[in-house]
């Protein structure tokens, strides 16, 4: 086996232990909505620098400006570059899914200085190595993972992790989650409510459907390419795994 089927054959196990994960039901209280975004907020972050990794490598950054690479993969990450850095929101403006994300925070009340403060570092010149471990455990080794790809891995690889282990992976994970959320806090929750639509809606409609296009471009006919992209998205899922553990475990913290 090969191809697409392969990679979906190799994660399958884990994939399905972060659909059914024990966080979700455990998610019942505004404290609990909270420490979860708490902890989200970076894997939304570092989805960005993936992202925009790949549209480095892929796509002609540089001036003066010279063709790179194929029209078809060009066209692939700049369609889903402009959706995750300028999506609508709720009231008809702009924003990237980061931002909605920290309004969706707000809104709720979460804590948003640790990620705020993470940026600021950076804007500041304080080394990504040196912000990483600051983070919370199950953050940190999260985000590093993500960052040790992005400067060390090539480009099928980084274009495996993010349509296998982050955009196909969105929107059955969340299904988990957003149903009861609006009925059980009503008015209060509407902004995380919107995001989490907006990630079922593009990134199971559409954005998953480009990047495998993107994958098999990338991937071509070559079986080490396919393999070493199925276990790096193996890998990152079970980051992912880990991250959720954390927040399961922040969150059961609350009641003991």
């Amino acid at each position: 086996m090969t191809g697409i089927p392969h990679i979906k054959s190799t994660i399958a196990p884990v994939r399905e232990r972060i659909i059914q994960h024990p966080l979700y039901p455990e998610m019942q209280r505004m404290d609990d909505i909270r420490a979860f975004m708490q902890y989200h907020v970076f894997a939304v972050w570092d989805f960005m620098s993936l992202l925009k990794s790949l549209q480095r490598n892929l796509t002609c950054t540089d001036i003066p400006w010279i063709p790179k690479g194929s029209a078809a993969t060009r066209f692939l990450i700049n369609e889903i570059v402009t959706g995750e850095e300028s999506d609508v929101a709720p009231d008809g403006t702009r924003l990237s899914h980061f931002e909605l994300y920290l309004q969706a925070m707000e809104q709720v009340g979460a804590d948003t200085s640790g990620i705020k403060e993470c940026l600021q570092q950076l804007e500041r010149g304080k080394s990504l190595t040196a912000v990483i471990n600051g983070l919370p455990p199950a953050v940190r080794g999260f985000v590093k993972h993500t960052f040790d790809l992005i400067a060390n891995e090539p480009v099928h690889v980084q274009a495996a992790v993010f349509t296998f282990g982050r955009e196909d992976l969105i929107p059955d994970m969340f299904l988990a989650l957003v149903n009861d959320l609006d009925k059980q806090f009503p008015g209060q929750i509407s902004l995380f409510k919107y995001y989490l639509e907006r990630h079922i809606e593009v990134d199971g409609d559409h954005h998953s459907h480009l990047g495998m296009e993107m994958v098999q471009e990338l991937c071509g006919n070559d079986p080490q390419k396919w393999e070493e992209a199925a276990q790096a998205s193996r890998a990152a899922l079970e980051q992912r795994n880990a991250l959720w553990n954390g927040i399961l475990e922040e969150i059961k913290s609350f009641v003991e």
